[in-house]
C-alpha cells in the first residue's frame, strides 16, 4: 500500500509537469508565429518606399499590440477558468443601445455621463433600465421569501423588510428623506451602481447582504424642496421650459406619517450602561409632549347640550332627583388615531347632530369622512337616524374614517 501510494504521488506529480510543459509549448509555439510574422513583414518592408516603410512600420506595432492584447485576454481566460468562471462581455443588445445614444445626442465616444458632472443632461438616465435592474436585485435580496426569525417562545416566518425609494423629476427619496437631486454626486453614483447592476455601494456597509427596494415612479413630478424663508413670493418661470401649471409639483416628503405612539414603540423601553438601567421612552416621550408631560388634547371632551344637562343635574342633586337614563355615551376615535373624543347625546339625537358636535370641537369640517363601528361592522351614513335606531345605547365605540370619493361622484365634480 505504501508503494502504490508513493506511485500515485509521483504520477499526480508528472500529470502536473506534463500541463505545465504543454502550456509552455503553447506559449512558445505563439512567440514563434509572431516571430514568423515579424520576418515576413520584415522581408516584404526592404523593397518599399520611405511613406510605405512608415505606413509598414505602423501596422507592425498596431499588429504586436493586437498580439499582446489576445495573449492578456488568453491569460485572464486562463486564470478565470481555473475557479470555474467565465467571461461573458456585454450583451450586444447594451452595445447597440449605447451606440444609438450617442448618434442622437452628436456625442464624441469617451463622452459618457460620470458620477460628478455638473449636470446630467448631457447624457441621458436610463430609468427603463434602473427598474429592470432593481427588479433583478430585488430578485437577488430574497424578495417574497419568508425567512426564520428566532423569538423568544420559538420561530416565526417574517418577510423581509424593504427600503423605499421614489423616483421624482429632479431627483429621488429614499427612506423618509431627505430630496436628493440628480446633479448630486453622490445620487449619480447611486444610480451608475443600479445601472452597472450592482447594489448602490453607499448601502453595502448597512446591508451586507442586500434589501430589496420598494420602487415608486413619480417621474411627472417635480418635488420643491421646503425652505425655511422665501425671499420672494409665487413661482419663477424660466424661459422655453414648461410652465408651472402644467407640471405636477410636490414638497410632500413619501412614506407612512407615524404617531407619538408608533414613534415610541419602535424605540427600546431602557438600555443598561455603566451597570446603571437608561429609561428611553418616557424621557423622549415629555421632550416631544413638552415639560408637562401633556399634549394637546388627545381624549377631547365635547361640549352638547346633554353636558350642560348633567352639570345643572349635578347642582340639584340634593334634592334627590334620579340620574338621567336617557343619555348615551359615545367613545369616537379620529382618522389618524391621535385624538379619542368624548360625546354625550341624547338618545332621540340623531348621526347629524354627532356631526354638528364633530365640526364643533374640530373646527370644521376639513375633509369628508365616514363613521363606523367596528363590531358590528357598519357605516352610519344617514343623518336622520337616530342613535336608538341605530343602536348606539347606552354607549359606544365608533371611528372616523377618511371618505373615499366614488367614480361616479368624480365624474359627476368634473
Amino acid at each position: 500500500m505504501e508503494l502504490m501510494s508513493s506511485m500515485m504521488q509521483k504520477i499526480a506529480l508528472l500529470e502536473q509537469k506534463v500541463k505545465s510543459q504543454a502550456q509552455e509549448i503553447q506559449l512558445k509555439a505563439r512567440k514563434v508565429a509572431e516571430l514568423e510574422k515579424k520576418v515576413k513583414i520584415l522581408q516584404k518592408g526592404n523593397g518599399l518606399s520611405y511613406a510605405d516603410s512608415l505606413e509598414s512600420n505602423r501596422r507592425e506595432e498596431l499588429e504586436v499590440m493586437c498580439l499582446q492584447l489576445q495573449n492578456q485576454v488568453w491569460e485572464m481566460e486562463r486564470f478565470l477558468n481555473d475557479y470555474g468562471l467565465i467571461w461573458v462581455g456585454e450583451r450586444k443588445e447594451q452595445l447597440e443601445e449605447l451606440k444609438s445614444l450617442k448618434k442622437q445626442e452628436n456625442q464624441p465616444a469617451g463622452a459618457l455621463w460620470k458620477p460628478g458632472d455638473s449636470t446630467v443632461s448631457n447624457y441621458p438616465i436610463n430609468f427603463d433600465l434602473i427598474l429592470e435592474n432593481l427588479k433583478d436585485l430585488n430578485v437577488l435580496a430574497g424578495e417574497g421569501v419568508s425567512q426564520i426569525e428566532h423569538t423568544a417562545g420559538g420561530a416565526r416566518l417574517r418577510q423581509p423588510e424593504a427600503i423605499s425609494l421614489t423616483f421624482y423629476q429632479n431627483g429621488i427619496i429614499m427612506f423618509n428623506g431627505p430630496f436628493r437631486s440628480y446633479d448630486e454626486p453622490s445620487t449619480q453614483q447611486f444610480l451608475q451602481d443600479i445601472v452597472d447592476g450592482y447594489f448602490p455601494s453607499e448601502l453595502q456597509s448597512r446591508y451586507p447582504e442586500g434589501i430589496p427596494f420598494q420602487v415608486t415612479d413619480k417621474r411627472d413630478v417635480f418635488f420643491r424642496e421646503r425652505q425655511l424663508s422665501e425671499n420672494f413670493p409665487g413661482q419663477g418661470q424660466v424661459v422655453g421650459h414648461l410652465r408651472s401649471s402644467e407640471v405636477k409639483e410636490t414638497s410632500e416628503v413619501p412614506g407612512p406619517k407615524l404617531s407619538l405612539e408608533q414613534f415610541l414603540n419602535k424605540l427600546p423601553k431602557s438600555l443598561v450602561r455603566d451597570a446603571k438601567v437608561i429609561d428611553i421612552r418616557r424621557p423622549i416621550k415629555e421632550t416631544l409632549q413638552g415639560s408637562d408631560g401633556t399634549r394637546s388634547s388627545e381624549v377631547i371632551l365635547v361640549e352638547t347640550p346633554s353636558i350642560g344637562t348633567m352639570k345643572e343635574r349635578l347642582k340639584v342633586a340634593e334634592q334627590d332627583q334620579p340620574p338621567a337614563s336617557n343619555i348615551s355615551t359615545l367613545r369616537i376615535k379620529s382618522e389618524t388615531g391621535e385624538q379619542t373624543y368624548i360625546v354625550k347625546m341624547l338618545f332621540t339625537e340623531t348621526i347629524g347632530d354627532l356631526r354638528q358636535h364633530l365640526a364643533q370641537s374640530r373646527g370644521g369640517e376639513r375633509q369628508p369622512y365616514e363613521i363606523i363601528s367596528t363590531f358590528p361592522q357598519r357605516v352610519y351614513t344617514d343623518n336622520t337616524m337616530t342613535l336608538q335606531e341605530c343602536g348606539l345605547i347606552p354607549n359606544a365605540s365608533l371611528l372616523l374614517r377618511e371618505k373615499i370619493p366614488s367614480a361616479q361622484e368624480g365624474q359627476g365634480r368634473r
